[in-house]
């Protein structure tokens, strides 16, 4: 079952904000989509997030992790050509891409493999120029801008 939303009154009183529809039916499409491989998302600080991937089966080299402006893309596949037969193979290592969208400044900052978990640590660092900064009331003769500090 797949359910369209009509945004055309956000459209009428929104603007700049093209890519959400996209973002919104794209997040909504995954969401019905295969859930291979298992995830966890976590925050570990204010502005530090962590994604573990459960990827049993895979090494290193049959990873791929891409970090583009706004999405985190992840895709794994084992190469062609195993000789092996199983009787019964109960751990999945079929071809999978996941992506995350990312908010604006949040940045992949490592990735570690270990113990069949692909760890990837994210964290949001704001430019000083975005920063909120208090402008100073002054007489006309001599403007001032100050820099607002960081609480």
């Amino acid at each position: 079952m797949r359910t369209t939303f009509d945004f055309a009154p956000l459209w009428r009183s929104t603007i700049g904000f093209d890519h959400l529809a996209d973002l919104v039916d794209s997040t909504l499409r995954q969401a019905t989509e295969d859930n291979y491989p298992p995830y966890n998302i976590e925050r570990s600080g204010e502005d530090n997030y962590r994604i573990t991937l459960a990827v049993a089966g895979f090494g290193v080299n049959d990873i791929t992790v891409t970090a583009e402006q706004n999405a985190l893309t992840i895709e794994g596949g084992k190469p062609e050509g195993g000789t092996r037969e199983y009787l019964y193979q109960g751990i999945a290592a079929r071809p999978f891409r996941r992506v995350f969208n990312l908010a604006d400044y949040v940045q992949v900052k490592q990735a570690a493999f270990q113990d069949g978990l692909l760890v990837i640590d994210l964290v949001r660092e704001i430019p000083e120029a975005m920063k909120p900064r208090r402008i100073q009331i002054a007489n006309a003769t001599s403007p001032q801008i100050e820099q607002k500090k960081a609480a």
